[in-house]
């Protein structure tokens, strides 16, 4: 596990600067950076969050809101859309149905005037921070949002994170690839992060998107293949007779 502080003291240890080179503002971009394109690159549970919303009568379109900030700078991609049933009959269920995502075209052309309202049915992205549904909704309806979007990020005032916790050596590896980049330090160092970043990725992708994706009452405990020794033929001497060799 690591911290906000071990974190930015670790690159100062491996870059061997001080911070007088390598500022807490800079040390601090190479961790958002790092973060960032671990967003981009993983798809992890970690990652996942349910935003609810409602929208305004009459309007098709929705700012995605962004945990306590009103835009989602950390947001990275909308996964699903679903719309809750506000009916008194429905209420203490929560029954939920999905949008399906279309692109623009298409619901332009399935809902030309949005002067019109009913009951949404499909959504696209409009723009960094909204989203466009049809048909125009009729009332105040509720949405749920499922996003990929980053937890707290790292800092001074949040010193721990999902990544810091359970993936220290992504995080690491990638700050130290950033600081060589800045630094212009040598090319056999900065390839030898830039590999082990990769790597570190790589086992945290296996663990969250592979082995996490499976339990094992449903689909068994993992094994490992083992390789299969083939029996080597020699001298076979059949019984009360001569030695005949393997294979003939």
């Amino acid at each position: 596990m690591a911290t906000y502080a071990t974190i930015t003291q670790q690159i100062l240890d491996y870059t061997e600067v001080s911070t007088d080179v390598l500022t807490s503002t800079i040390t601090d971009d190479f961790i958002n950076q790092t973060e960032n394109d671990l967003l981009r690159k993983l798809d992890i549970p970690a990652f996942h969050s349910y935003q609810y919303t409602t929208f305004t009568s009459s309007n098709p379109f929705l700012i995605v809101p962004g945990g306590t900030a009103p835009t989602p700078s950390t947001f990275s991609v909308i996964r699903s859309v679903n719309v809750v049933a506000d009916s008194a009959s429905d209420t203490s269920t929560g029954d939920r149905t999905f949008l399906e995502e279309k692109d623009r075209s298409f619901m332009n052309e399935y809902w030309p005037n949005r002067n019109l309202t009913g009951t949404p049915k499909y959504y696209t992205q409009w723009d960094y921070n909204s989203i466009y549904v049809v048909p125009t909704p009729s009332s105040a309806l509720t949405f749920e949002l499922a996003l990929s979007k980053l937890d707290q990020a790292l800092s001074s005032s949040n010193t721990t994170s999902w990544l810091s916790l359970n993936a220290p050596k992504a995080l690491l590896y990638g700050c130290l690839a950033e600081a060589f980049t800045f630094l212009k330090g040598p090319m056999d160092i900065l390839q030898m992060y830039t590999q082990s970043y990769a790597q570190a990725v790589q086992a945290v992708a296996m663990q969250q998107m592979g082995r996490a994706k499976r339990d094992d009452y449903m689909h068994g405990a993992l094994r490992i293949e083992r390789p299969s020794l083939q029996p080597q033929l020699g001298s076979i001497k059949p019984m009360g007779g001569t030695t005949q060799q393997g294979g003939q």
